[in-house]
């Protein structure tokens, strides 16, 4: 592909609009130019200052005189057409992409002009030396994800020249379309007849250490990564994701879950051109966190990289693909205390006869919120209420007001308990006379339970 900043001369007013900080041109029939200017992470989207509406007869000129730049430069190997269809076509110009759309594809002759922000090594990023090896390692699967304009690509370019500039490894790429700007021994593949997976099958004829695949974002693109990666060859995918475990749970679905590990083993997600998170993947037989011994299964475990902290645990339950977070985060429990509090919920409001909400907090220790108004019966005479309920609940118990209860337990919750209860019989309860009621007939209560 061609050098960075390097491309034929365009027409003279559009190479007044590309100017150094602009990453994209967008003109249309009838409309002002804008452009994308500023940093990765700060660009920003801006009209053209001074500039009139392009009339639908200039689009058209326009269009023509770059596509005779294909012809006049046809000694240049980073000058060519990438896809031709009827209503669109894009062109390669040296690091532009420029990309023809018109009727009836789109609704009005419209030019788009894409080059790169900015080229970085990989000493840019200034990497843990463990992780470098770790992207050095032939075998493994790599992700970097991250949100449209994050700089996903411009991290796969430096690890790619990375690779063979430094470890001596064969590099090719595959992309739809061709975006990034490499070394020209790095051989660059498009779609062959317009299929990834016949390029797949030509990648293995040519026996290359790594493969960039750019643009993972179709099932069919997932289930191509798979078996690339299955066949031995080191990978690294670039895929959208708000976050990097969206990142592994796109995968999902797409590939069965124990191979998983194998196809994908390191995320690395990417935010205004930085690397934020990265998270590897790994394979284990063990309960998952909070269930008992004799539920042992396979659990992919989620940890953050160089740290080892576990962050989400991966499984099959029943039919479904559980991903739980392992730290009780925000309410987050594990299956057995979510299913477990429930019924230690049911328990304690048939032993209160009034409304209550539960949060376990570990198998030994749980919250009772109760209605503010109520905290005396609820805990009854020198703390009887309580004591008694813990003897059958084998739980620590603190009683607490309705008004400290956490978010998460009122959004999850309300729905749920507001059927449980004749609200006309929750009202006359929360009066001073029936808690006093409650608190003298409490030995009576118990025989009842």
């Amino acid at each position: 592909m061609a050098t960075y900043g390097d491309h034929p001369e365009l027409p003279a007013e559009i190479e007044a609009m590309l100017e150094k900080d602009v990453s994209t041109l967008f003109l249309k029939a009838g409309c002002v130019p804008r452009v994308k200017r500023g940093k990765i992470g700060e660009i920003e989207l801006v009209d053209v200052e001074a500039a009139p509406a392009w009339e639908n007869m200039a689009m058209e000129r326009l269009g023509s005189d770059l596509e005779s730049l294909i012809e006049a430069n046809q000694e240049r190997p980073d000058c060519f057409r990438e896809i031709d269809r009827i209503g669109c076509l894009v062109l390669q110009l040296g690091d532009l992409r420029v990309t023809i759309a018109t009727p009836p594809f789109s609704d009005a002759r419209e030019i788009t002009i894409v080059r790169p922000v900015v080229k970085l090594s990989l000493d840019h990023y200034q990497l843990d030396q463990r992780l470098i090896d770790r992207l050095s390692d032939h075998h493994r699967g790599v992700f970097i994800s991250g949100r449209p304009g994050s700089g996903k690509t411009t991290l796969a370019q430096a690890v790619a020249e990375y690779l063979d500039d430094q470890m001596g490894a064969m590099v090719k790429t595959m992309e739809a379309p061709r975006d990034l700007q490499l070394a020209d021994r790095i051989t660059q593949y498009a779609p062959l007849e317009g299929d990834l997976e016949k390029t797949a099958e030509i990648i293995f004829l040519v026996r290359p250490d790594f493969v960039i695949f750019d643009e993972v974002r179709r099932a069919r693109d997932f289930e191509i990564f798979s078996d690339v990666r299955l066949a031995g060859v080191g990978l690294l995918g670039v895929t959208h994701a708000n976050s990097a475990l969206e990142a592994i749970q796109r995968l999902i679905g797409k590939v069965e879950l124990g191979l998983v590990p194998q196809v994908l083993d390191t995320i690395l997600h990417v935010e205004h051109g930085k690397i934020v998170k990265v998270l590897e993947l790994r394979m284990v037989v063990k309960p998952p966190t909070g269930m008992q011994e004799d539920l042992s299964r396979p659990v992919i475990e989620v940890v953050e990289f160089p740290s080892g902290k576990i962050t989400h645990e991966m499984f099959a339950f029943g039919s479904e693909i559980s991903v739980v977070p392992v730290d009780s985060v925000g309410g987050a429990k594990s299956p057995v205390l979510r299913f477990a509090r429930h019924g230690l919920c049911n328990a304690i409001r048939d032993m209160l006869h009034m409304r209550c909400e539960v949060d376990l907090v570990s198998t030994t220790q749980a919250n009772v919120y109760v209605p503010d108004r109520m905290i005396g019966a609820a805990v009854g005479p020198q703390g009887s209420m309580v004591k008694d309920m813990e003897e059958e609940t084998g739980i620590s118990l603190q009683i607490k007001p309705m008004s400290e209860m956490p978010r998460h337990l009122k959004s999850t919750n309300d729905d749920e308990t507001a059927s449980d209860f004749d609200i006309q019989d929750m009202r006359s309860r929360k009066s001073r006379a029936w808690e006093e009621h409650r608190g003298g007939k409490r030995k009576k209560g118990k025989r009842g339970r």
